[in-house]
């Protein structure tokens, strides 16, 4: 019989409720319990808590997922040391708070730390996982099955790394949301309508992620075909591939992400 868990859910805002969703559409844990201030919607046999305070004291989580805003986590996370155990997993999924942050409050106990991305509100994420050395393969596991159930799962050993993870797809979707008005704006430029230059760019970035997701092919590859030699998408990449381009760009974007992410861990 395969072994039930029971998830403790602090903070149930955008992500958390997309971590939440996830959880009851894989339906194999005894239940799932809330705590959040705020007045939420929850389905029936999810367990709603204003506050730590209010659980049962006999009540042992398999998993403590910490999902408020990384401000407002010194007011929050002492407060779940009662749960320590060998068998209790702390998983954190706010952005810059590192291992040793958790460690300091949560001494002993073991302890990830996860990277989502805002597409796992529609199961369509990746998560950067990383453990400190109390946590089980059993916990890493566990780990793995929670965040997979909103999009891909990858691990790192080397935390030092999270703060480039952050930069790259933590912060990523922006950047395509961004590509997609920059499009829309160049197609009104060329003489588009603003609602068929959004139209079109809204359509191809999603159609183009569609296709990357169901072949094998590199992103190089797929490029490659679409580029007829001396045609109209050859000259668009002249332009996006030169010395200034798009590759110039995001790598200073990102860079710039990854050292904000050092300055506020």
């Amino acid at each position: 019989m395969t072994e039930r868990k029971q998830i403790l859910l602090v903070g149930c805002g955008k992500m958390g409720s997309s971590l939440l969703n996830g959880w009851l559409s894989q339906k194999a844990y005894d239940h799932i319990s809330v705590v959040e201030p705020a007045k939420v919607d929850l389905p029936e046999d999810v367990y709603l808590y204003s506050e730590v305070s209010s659980l049962p004291v006999d009540y042992k989580p398999s998993v403590v997922v910490f999902a408020v805003k990384p401000q407002l986590m010194d007011e929050v996370v002492a407060d779940y040391a009662r749960f320590i155990n060998k068998n209790t997993l702390f998983l954190s999924i706010a952005a810059g708070k590192p291992i040793s942050y958790f460690a300091s409050y949560l001494f002993g106990g073991a302890i990830v730390r996860a990277m989502p991305n805002t597409p796992a509100a529609v199961h369509k994420g990746i998560t950067v996982l990383c453990a400190n050395d109390n946590v089980s393969q059993k916990q890493k596991a566990f780990s793995s099955k929670l965040m997979e159930s909103v999009g891909e799962v990858t691990w790192i050993n080397d935390e030092a790394l999270m703060d480039a993870v952050t930069g790259l797809s933590g912060s990523g979707p922006a950047y395509v949301f961004y590509l997609v008005e920059a499009m829309a704006s160049a197609g009104q430029a060329a003489g588009l309508s603003a609602d068929m230059a959004m139209k079109l760019a809204r359509a191809t970035v999603i159609g183009s992620g569609e296709l990357l997701s169901q072949t094998e092919d590199s992103a190089s590859t797929l490029r490659e075909k679409v580029t007829s030699p001396g045609g109209t998408t050859a000259a668009a990449l002249e332009v996006l591939m030169g010395s200034n381009g798009m590759t110039s760009l995001l790598t200073k974007a990102i860079s710039e992400a990854t050292i904000r992410s050092r300055e506020l861990a």
